[in-house]
């Protein structure tokens, strides 16, 4: 490469990095691939999206007629931009508050950038730095068939007032589920079951995003309890066209049907319940599990610890340390079933105090004898006998790859 290329290379780069770095960057497209091969992406997506951990950049490739998502940091982004215009594409938009910037690359490598002022819904979308809106996987301002038919956006795509608590926490359970995609399979017919579906704003929310938006040949199931709100839901199942997504009234112990589940869900399942559903994910290796416990009762009477006893004289406290104990029993006996688990905010405690939520990946790597000897030293210190333990027959601590 001459002086010339390398001058022009070197503002590219420059210009990607700052742009990243100031947080400027409001969308990146890249297309007209070098590649003619069927598996190169024939195009490029790059948005910026705030995850738990920070400002990320998700990067969506379109190959064939898949769209595949991956999460990077700013300054890792700004250096895939310029490697895929380095090697990948010829030419990108990239847009920012202040312009559309079009990048041209000719066939010697040389970059020409080209200034635009910035489109209309550019300049509507920018905003300074310190005054943004949150970005939110499913955007507030935008039209969502299933959010308009359960009463979160009107037909114009606002989020109704009294509905943006749930919107909030439809989108952070978004967030956590964009994060397990890289683990789940895509070259395959993604099965997934939502144990106590509930009226199933969540369960909706999932197929949207899986099916609708990230375009993956995706199944899902509901179970529930109650017939009238399963009744409803696959009436609204049906009205949306969605053929996949089937509820159906049931009890979480008692569900044999699949065979093999790709990611298990359960959200606010009662008591014992959720460990009924975890070993059932458990059993089926499934890849993922996403569970928000609820009402954790059934350690509460078997704590018997003397030394605990100025904790657990007061009921308060000790409810409260029972829901903690019990969680971590879940945890940790996910870890010694070959699972990598983590114990996320939910949504903010001012909303509801059920506000953790397990989430699980499969690793298939055995217990190690340590970590087996570290649950049963907390067990027996605090004298308990978990669901979980009682009814595993045989799946726990040992399960391979």
């Amino acid at each position: 490469m001459n002086d010339t290329n390398e001058r022009a290379r070197d503002e590219l780069n420059i210009f990607l990095k700052e742009t990243v770095q100031a947080e400027r960057l409001l969308q990146a497209t890249f297309s007209q691939p070098r590649s003619k091969d069927a598996e190169a992406p024939r195009k490029i997506t790059v948005r910026p999206v705030r995850l738990k951990n920070g400002l990320h950049y998700q990067f969506e490739r379109l190959v064939g007629s898949k769209a595949l998502h991956g999460n990077l940091p700013p300054e890792q982004a700004a250096d895939e931009m310029a490697r895929l215009l380095a090697g990948e594409f010829r030419q990108a938009l990239v847009k920012t508050p202040e312009a559309d910037v079009q990048v041209l690359v000719s066939k010697k490598g040389k970059p020409t950038l080209l200034r635009n002022a910035p489109t209309a819904k550019v300049q509507a979308q920018a905003a300074p730095a310190h005054n943004r809106t949150k970005s939110y996987v499913l955007p507030a301002n935008e039209p969502v068939p299933f959010l308009i038919e359960l009463g979160v956006m009107t037909a114009e795509g606002r989020v109704v007032k009294a509905k943006y608590d749930k919107f909030r926490q439809i989108n952070r359970f978004l967030e956590m589920v964009a994060d397990t995609l890289p683990q789940l399979p895509a070259d395959k017919e993604l099965r997934i079951v939502d144990f106590g579906c509930g009226k199933s704003y969540l369960t909706f929310a999932l197929y949207h995003f899986l099916a609708v938006r990230e375009r993956r040949n995706v199944r899902i199931f509901g179970l529930d309890l109650k017939k009238d709100v399963i009744e409803t839901c696959s009436r609204l199942a049906e009205r949306l066209g969605w053929d996949k997504l089937r509820f159906a009234v049931g009890d979480i112990s008692q569900y044999k049907e699949s065979a093999e589940v790709d990611m298990v869900v359960t959200l606010h399942a009662c008591d014992t319940a959720t460990d009924a559903a975890l070993l059932k994910a458990i059993g089926w290796g499934a890849k993922v599990i996403l569970s928000v416990p609820c009402c954790q009762h059934e350690l509460f009477g078997q704590l018997k610890q003397p030394l605990l006893k100025p904790l657990l004289k007061h009921g308060l406290l000790k409810e409260r340390f029972s829901a903690l104990v019990t969680d971590a029993v879940r945890a940790q006996l996910l870890e010694l079933a070959g699972y990598r688990t983590q114990m996320l905010e939910f949504i903010d405690l001012e909303n509801t105090p059920k506000n953790l939520l397990i989430r699980a990946v499969r690793t298939g790597q055995p217990a190690s004898p340590e970590a087996v000897r570290e649950y049963e030293a907390m067990r027996d210190f605090l004298g308990i006998s978990p669901y979980m333990e009682k009814h595993a027959e045989g799946i726990l601590f040992s399960r391979q790859k």
